[in-house]
């Protein structure tokens, strides 16, 4: 690993912004915005290698495999983000999609920048999850050289795990140990070297992409809707009453009654006001297609 980081895109200095401190208030919001413009183009160009992502992540979760992120700092937090939107979203457990980020989980509100240097430990932290080969480790970072997430990556690759890199550099070091590497190029941040800028949304977009269109593919979604939503509370609830009513003729009232006879789940509601079956029958309907809505009411 070199010690410089001169030739890294995420640590040069953006010429838009060299005058930044002398800029006005609605100058500085402007130019930041111009420069985030660029970020979904940047994503895009790098669809192919998510693509290929996905595939892997959702052929993984539906033999039983999990997908874990693992990263230090902003990545690292990222990935706390995604995995922990996972259950309520698309009723997945918890163990499903994981986060492991150097420092442990008290790092994720107080920065411990130091533990970011370690690869064994990244190694160590993985090796706490008993990773196997039907799993998926996605390494995170936008430098591309942070050992925790490379350490991280070995050992994966040591005992078969599909691997997955995340950076926003051009040949990054991560790259070289990752099946399926993924370089997002935003190009340098407004503040020099400040990745929590470009360099995080990029990120955040790509888990947002890898997570969602997973779930997807486990049928966890029906045409557009979220129909495995938790509906742990008043919010959620709610709008489970309003996906039953999109997908069929229900009214406010009947959509609240079958909800509460369907236990809260919104798949086998839909399967009850559209076949007029049970509770139990439409259970049924949904564990032999492997809960995928669509195929249960043969409308594939």
């Amino acid at each position: 690993m070199t010690n410089s980081l001169t030739f890294l895109t995420t640590e040069q200095r953006n010429e838009r912004t060299k005058n930044m401190d002398e800029m006005t208030t609605a100058e500085i919001l402007k130019v930041m915005n111009e420069e985030d413009r660029k970020v979904a183009e940047a994503v895009k160009q790098v669809l192919p290698a998510i693509t290929k992502a996905v595939d892997h992540i959702s052929a993984s979760l539906k033999k039983g495999g999990r997908l874990f992120y693992v990263g230090a700092g902003t990545s690292g937090r990222l990935g706390i983000l995604d995995a922990s939107e996972c259950p309520p979203t698309f009723l997945v457990d918890p163990d499903m999609v994981q986060a492991v980020m150097a420092g442990g989980g008290n790092a994720f509100t107080k920065a411990k920048e130091n533990s970011e240097d370690d690869a064994a430990q990244g190694e160590t932290d993985l090796k706490a999850k008993q990773l196997t080969s039907d799993d998926v480790v996605v390494g995170i970072t936008a430098s591309g050289r942070t050992p925790y997430p490379i350490g991280a990556l070995k050992h994966a690759h040591s005992v078969g795990a599909y691997t997955i890199s995340l950076s926003c550099n051009h040949h990054s070091e991560i790259s070289d140990y990752a099946e399926c590497p993924i370089e997002v190029v935003v190009g340098p941040e407004v503040l020099t070297g400040s990745t929590r800028l470009k360099a995080a949304t990029a990120h955040k977009m790509v888990l947002n992409m890898m997570s969602t269109t997973a779930m997807v593919k486990l049928g966890k979604v029906y045409e557009n809707l979220m129909v495995d939503v938790h509906a742990s509370n008043h919010k959620l609830r709610e709008r489970a009453k309003s996906i039953l009513m999109e997908c069929t003729s229900a009214t406010y009232e009947e959509a609240e009654e079958t909800l509460k006879k369907a236990k809260l789940q919104v798949k086998p509601a839909i399967i009850m006001l559209k076949r007029s079956v049970s509770y139990e029958q439409a259970k049924k309907m949904l564990q032999e297609n492997e809960g995928n809505l669509r195929k249960a009411m043969n409308e594939s």
